[in-house]
């Protein structure tokens, strides 16, 4: 199996400069920020991220491609596309809640391999390799990460999504199917919730529409957590409009309900 470990120490400098400007940008005074045709917002650090993270890269790997949300890119389905996305929790940085990152990914002709996710105001980074396991550094340090063994949804603790998003792109039944049958439902949202799967502390993320750039990093992160990721449909893919993360144990039936509702 390739190594990937200058891929992933070259993902953590572009995290460790994507964090210098979104810090310092943080409720600024004179954050400038504009509505994207979806009517999403972007600041200007969504675009200074980007374009920092896009010289870096074309400094030291200048044959790779680059996909990101606020600046456009290749495709990912052949060779080496790094696929960002700057600040992923736009609204949350907007109203000075804690809970946004950015979102760094390696694909490699269409998989993931390596993953960075980086959320300075909560002090927690979050990052995985192939075949290299996931890893979490937060206040108590740096250590490896794995999925929960919760093995019954009825014992499940699920994050999801709005419900009109759920009506809208999937179906709202089977947002209340999922739901009834867990043991307990909270909205962490954006990257959070699957890097909650990841660590164990929840068991299910599921998410009716996103885009490849918000969960590019997740799939190799919750992989290499011993878990499992796909889209609603479940295939393995981050680019399906959808996104469903689990334990693995948890990921059939999860699928079972979402796809008869």
């Amino acid at each position: 199996m390739a190594s990937y470990s200058d891929d992933l120490t070259l993902a953590g400098r572009l995290a460790d400069t994507a964090d210098a400007i979104t810090t310092a940008r943080f409720r600024a005074r004179d954050l400038e920020v504009r509505s994207k045709p979806d009517r999403t917002p972007v600041t200007d650090a969504d675009t200074a991220v980007e374009d920092a993270v896009r010289e870096l890269l074309a400094a030291e790997r200048p044959s790779d491609a680059v996909a990101g949300e606020e600046r456009g890119g290749s495709s990912w389905s052949a060779g080496r596309t790094w696929v960002l996305d700057p600040i992923d929790g736009t609204k949350n940085f907007l109203r000075g809640g804690p809970v946004w990152a950015t979102l760094i990914a390696l694909v490699e002709d269409g998989t993931p391999v390596v993953g960075m996710v980086s959320a300075p105001l909560l002090g927690r980074r979050w990052w995985a390799s192939l075949g290299e396991g996931a890893w979490l550094r937060d206040s108590a340090g740096e250590r490896r990460i794995s999925v929960s063994g919760v093995s019954s949804l009825g014992d499940a603790y699920l994050s999801t999504t709005h419900l009109n998003s759920w009506a809208e792109h999937h179906s709202r039944d089977a947002y209340l199917a999922l739901n009834d049958a867990c043991w307990e439902t909270r909205a962490f949202g954006d990257f959070w919730h699957h890097c909650l799967v990841a660590e164990g502390a929840i068991d299910l993320a599921a998410e009716a529409i996103v885009n490849p750039w918000d969960v590019a990093p997740m799939q190799v992160l919750v992989t290499e957590a011993g878990g499992r990721f796909s889209d609603l449909s479940g295939a393995v893919r981050f680019d399906g409009g959808s996104a469903l993360s689990s334990n693995g144990h948890l990921h059939d039936p999860a699928l079972a309900i979402l796809q008869r509702s």
